[in-house]
């Protein structure tokens, strides 16, 4: 260290150290800065927010790309400093901490008008980045703006109320004075606990694109967990505008967030995305897997999801192409007969699957609810979150395999620990059914639709349903079926974990 010349961006240290509000390093806010044209550095008259300051990030690079831009027009480096300072940039802080970290980061100091401020005209201490402490608007235990629990976040006075000024308000025009931004540009909080069962959270990113879309900049850019891609809790509608947008012209997308977020766990990955008011049409949709980059260019809204990798678009429309129906239809919703996983094992009645540690107990048979019909069935149960603890998608990823699904006999029910795949008159159609779920290209189509460790009915949208099963199903037999090439199945080969070589369970155990 004597003999080396080490002096580390104190802002890349600091992005390592939270998984909540996560920061942004430095390296990651300039290349999505490099999406934007760069004519607009050098325009005096560009207007620049970042709604979600934390650690002022954005606006310092941005700062430092108008110090060169702006050279030829404002020779002054000094004049140049106070006009980008005070008519160009602008921020709201999420907290009053990240308020003082941004004003110090921007301006050299926590204090805008104050002696070490490089920023020789401001007239009062919170400068262009402002943060005021705003009140949760509570209705029936929940927030009317943000959704937050009112039992987690009405606190005393002393603590952060989580209260995120941008998007607790109707009118955010009217925070800087009916000001109009050509960019925002930010890394919004990504979500806030609901009070829920155990903790559970709800999403909370989507709320700040949307408020600033209201704002109706030239260029949005933000990065947020990639999560929306398949809707989930919360995100339906939200996918659906996004998909449906031609305003949105680039989407980067990291299957593993440690690749953008050093240490830092986002499961699903992460992406960012340019939206540009004035320019319709296709997207842009680069992603990144261990290091492999892939491009492509795309309608967003081919699927009813968004499908990150541009490799199995066309292995999707060739399993889609023999017009069946879809497996969703088939799988159960979660609790197939009303009960959920805490449910407590009776001494006697019906004969029910619990957790996997559990077995098979009893239930109440007033407890047991049958709307589908499929108590009587063999049914192929398989739990709802069989990657659990699995968070990097760019590595091969299991599903389903003996040790973690069981055939249940007709007569026997299960809790919220098991979902039923497939509900069959005989033993031998239900076998049939198991292996054809086995196949690596039956799960690699599943994966398309996982951007989480649970699973639910609608991530089985593009596998076809083939109704009648016979025989042992092999990924040779479909990949005749639905024409996949050499390439292609080496692709799916790449991407899921091989049935014999994950966990299994004694054939007793199971059956």
């Amino acid at each position: 260290m004597i003999e080396t010349s080490y002096n580390p961006d104190v802002l890349t240290c600091l992005a390592n150290l939270s998984n909540d509000e996560v920061f942004t390093p430095p390296s990651l806010a300039n290349q999505m800065l490099d999406t934007l044209p760069t004519a607009i550095f050098s325009n005096s008259k560009t207007t620049f927010l970042d709604p979600v300051s934390k650690s002022g990030v954005f606006l310092r690079e941005i700062a430092k790309r108008l110090m060169i831009g702006l050279e030829t027009e404002i020779p002054n480096q000094q004049e140049r400093l106070n006009h980008i300072f005070t008519k160009q940039l602008f921020g709201i802080a999420i907290t009053e901490l990240t308020a003082l970290l941004s004003r110090r980061s921007v301006y050299c100091s926590k204090i805008a008008d104050g002696k070490y401020s490089i920023c020789e005209t401001f007239t009062n201490e919170q400068g262009n980045i402002i943060f005021d402490k705003i009140e949760h608007h509570w209705k029936n235990g929940k927030c009317t703006f943000c959704n937050a629990s009112q039992e987690v976040y009405e606190r005393e006075e002393s603590l952060e109320t989580y209260a995120y000024q941008f998007i607790h308000t109707n009118n955010p025009e009217k925070i800087f004075k009916n000001m109009k931004f050509d960019v925002i540009i930010g890394n919004p909080p990504y979500q806030l606990s609901d009070g829920g069962h155990g903790r559970s959270a709800a999403p909370i990113y989507h709320k700040f694109i949307q408020q600033a879309k209201k704002l109706n900049p030239r260029f949005l850019s933000m990065i947020i967990p990639a999560r929306w891609y398949a809707g989930g809790k919360g995100l339906d509608e939200f996918r659906i505008e996004m998909l449906t947008d031609k305003r949105i012209r680039k989407i980067v997308d990291f299957e593993n967030s440690n690749e953008v977020f050093p240490g830092v766990d986002v499961a699903g990955g992460i992406c960012y995305f340019l939206w540009d008011r004035d320019n319709q049409g296709l997207c842009e949709v680069i992603n990144f897997n261990g290091g492999t980059k892939i491009n492509s260019e795309r309608a967003l809204n081919e699927f009813p999801i968004l499908i990150r990798q541009s490799q199995a678009i066309p292995i999707i429309r060739k399993a889609l192409a023999s017009k069946s129906n879809r497996l969703s239809e088939r799988v159960s919703s979660r609790k197939p007969f009303g009960m959920p996983t805490n449910y407590n094992p009776k001494k006697k009645g019906i004969p029910c699957w619990f957790t996997q540690k559990i077995g098979l107990q009893f239930a109440d048979e007033k407890d047991v609810t049958d709307t589908f019909n499929l108590i009587d069935k063999w049914k192929f149960l398989v739990p709802p979150a069989p990657i659990a603890g699995q968070t990097d998608f760019s590595k091969p990823i299991g599903f389903y395999y003996e040790g973690n699904t069981l055939i249940a006999k007709p007569g026997e029910c299960c809790t919220e620990s098991f979902i039923v795949l497939g509900a069959f008159d005989t033993e031998k159609e239900a076998r049939s059914f198991k292996s054809y779920i086995f196949t690596k290209t039956v799960r690699f189509l599943l994966l398309q639709t996982v951007v989480s460790q649970h699973v639910t009915k609608s991530n089985f949208h593009f596998i076809p349903d083939l109704g009648k099963y016979e025989g042992t199903y092999t990924d040779e037999m479909l990949r005749e079926k639905w024409n996949i090439d050499d390439e292609e199945w080496h692709y799916i080969d790449s991407r899921i974990k091989a049935v014999d070589l994950m966990g299994n369970r004694k054939k007793e155990e199971i059956e």
